[in-house]
């Protein structure tokens, strides 16, 4: 448009590429459109006014060599000229040229007459009364003030916003003209490409399309008057909702153009099944992050008839942890070297490059590595609960135990040792065919014996039937392949629990016998008869009726 409009000042300047915008700097003709005292208004109008609405422009004159004034004009019901309608809002005043001055605009009679009015009615900067102080609340990231605009956020339903900055895809900033607060606004339903980010451990690579998701929320909404929904909000004070700008939901628009996938979440909202059509299609298309999708193929589901026989299939597991529960945690002797080579090498690494202490901010479900009381090593964990920053509950997720500690011995893991690198080690389990005492007693009893005699060793581990919580598995010694639960039976230290499935009653009958011994030879918590006749509450048991 500046090439054709004026030959002169492109006259002997190479044409600029077809592939690269024009960039150049501009000024509104014969306006100043600054003053300190209505900052605020002023951006008020010009980001609902200028930026909102499609702009045209037309070459009026030439200023020093590379500075175009130009004359803005915007898209409604009559074409206005945006100088003219700052100046008669009191926004701006028009400069005074003489009456031979080539500089002048060519509307500048309009502008002196619009400035006229303004002054007339007190618009603005010619307003007698004090300039009013906007005061704009940040919330972002202030938890507690979150947690204290969200009810009103959620009640309102659709609030008006102006979008500030845009971070990636799906995080924005924005401003609520009604709250007048800043907030972090997180888009609901999807799940966006993450972009590079700059963390403890180094930084952390951008995902496929990371950088055309943002790309495309900025040309869709940056700078724009949107509306949004609130629905909730996360642990770090950042809202969650639907955007919506000109009819278009933000989060189908990035599903729709394959920059971002559906996420569960989405299915509680109303939007569930445009997202899900939009998500469909886009990988029936093949396009952008669903480039390299091959879809599963369905295997055919095959009705298992109960099974007649047990399966008994041992391997070769290491006894790392065993709980006051009875519930113990074993590491897989197969990836026992890889878990070796992954400590070894993640401990040198720490030592060459110490973390820095205190910098690490806990929060609960995160992965980190946590420096052990014991030893004095570094050991992969996670967060289970802060309860301070000198109480902090971690469980090492390659042996089972857990610990208390302060947050200063607490660091963000490598991304070369995360658990995408080596999958978390320790698998928790718990004994079949056996009940533990209720007594605290009895049952200390049988966990100093199970110490003594299978933690920190290896045994051989088949698992019986599936569980509540973890498996229900059977341990056998590894040299004598003796069954570690029958062995209990046998000393009288636990109950059998009677399964009823028909394949496991081989099992079962072996250790209602084990218990009968134990029984007549009154060991243990038999050492005065059978006690679950008596329905005695003194020996921790009740008689189930």
């Amino acid at each position: 448009a500046c090439q054709q409009a004026n030959k002169t000042f492109w006259k002997d300047k190479p044409a600029p590429s077809a592939l690269t915008p024009i960039h150049f700097s501009c000024y509104m003709g014969s306006v100043i459109v600054f003053h300190k005292f209505l900052k605020f208004s002023l951006f008020c109008f010009s980001g609902s006014e200028l930026v909102v609405l499609q702009c045209f422009f037309s070459v009026s004159e030439l200023v020093h060599s590379l500075f175009l004034s130009l004359t803005l004009c915007f898209s409604l019901s009559l074409h206005s000229n945006i100088a003219e309608a700052l100046v008669s809002k009191g926004f701006a005043t028009v400069i005074r040229y003489r009456q031979d001055d080539d500089q002048r605009s060519s509307h500048y009679d309009e502008l002196l007459a619009a400035e006229a009015r303004a002054i007339k009615n007190g618009k603005g900067l010619h307003s007698k009364k004090e300039v009013p102080i906007h005061r704009v609340a940040d919330i972002s990231g202030e938890t507690q003030k979150a947690k204290q605009f969200l009810p009103f956020l959620q009640r309102a339903g659709r609030s008006e916003a102006v979008v500030e900055y845009v971070f990636s895809g799906s995080r924005l900033k924005l401003y609520m003209p009604k709250e007048t607060c800043l907030i972090t606004f997180l888009l609901a339903g999807i799940e966006c490409p993450r972009g590079s980010r700059n963390m403890p451990g180094g930084m952390q690579v951008a995902e496929p399309f990371s950088d055309e998701a943002m790309a495309f929320t900025k040309e869709l909404v940056l700078q724009r008057e949107v509306e949004v929904e609130v629905e909730s909000m996360d642990k770090a004070g950042n809202f969650i909702g639907w955007l919506h700008i000109e009819g278009v939901n933000l989060s189908v628009a990035l599903v729709e153009n394959a920059l971002s996938k559906v996420h569960f979440t989405a299915e509680r909202s109303s939007y569930y099944k445009t997202l899900v059509s939009g998500e469909e299609a886009s990988r029936l298309r093949k396009d952008k992050i669903w480039a390299n999708y091959e879809e599963k193929k369905v295997e055919e589901v095959v009705h298992v008839m109960e099974e007649k026989e047990r399966t008994a299939n041992y391997r070769a597991v290491y006894v790392t942890e065993i709980t006051d529960t009875m519930h113990f945690y074993t590491q897989d002797v197969e990836t026992g070297t890889q878990l070796e080579n992954l400590m070894e090498t993640m401990r040198a690494e720490i030592a060459a490059q110490p973390p820095v202490e205190g910098s690490y901010a806990a929060r609960r479900g995160d992965y980190c590595i946590a420096n052990f009381s014991s030893d004095g090593e570094w050991y992969r964990a996670r967060v289970e609960k802060v309860q301070s920053p000198a109480k902090v509950h971690v469980f090492y997720i390659d042996y089972g135990n857990r610990e208390i500690v302060p947050s200063t011995r607490l660091a963000v893991i490598p991304p070369a040792f995360s658990t995408r690198a080596l999958a978390a080690q320790a698998t928790e389990y718990t004994f079949a065919y056996i009940q533990v005492p209720q007594d605290e007693d009895a049952r200390a009893d049988v966990v100093d014996s199970l110490v003594r005699d299978i933690q920190n060793t290896q045994c051989l581990l088949n698992v019986e039937h599936s569980g509540v919580t973890c498996p229900h598995v059977t341990l056998q010694f590894a040299d004598s392949k003796d069954d570690v639960g029958l062995s209990l039976v046998k000393e009288g230290m636990v109950m059998v629990d009677v399964r009823k499935e028909k394949h496991l009653q081989k099992m079962v009958t072996e250790y209602l016998n084990g218990q009968e011994s134990a029984k007549t030879a009154r060991l243990n918590i038999w050492r005065y008869g059978d006690f679950r006749d008596d329905d005695a509450d003194e020996f921790g048991y009740k008689l189930k009726k």
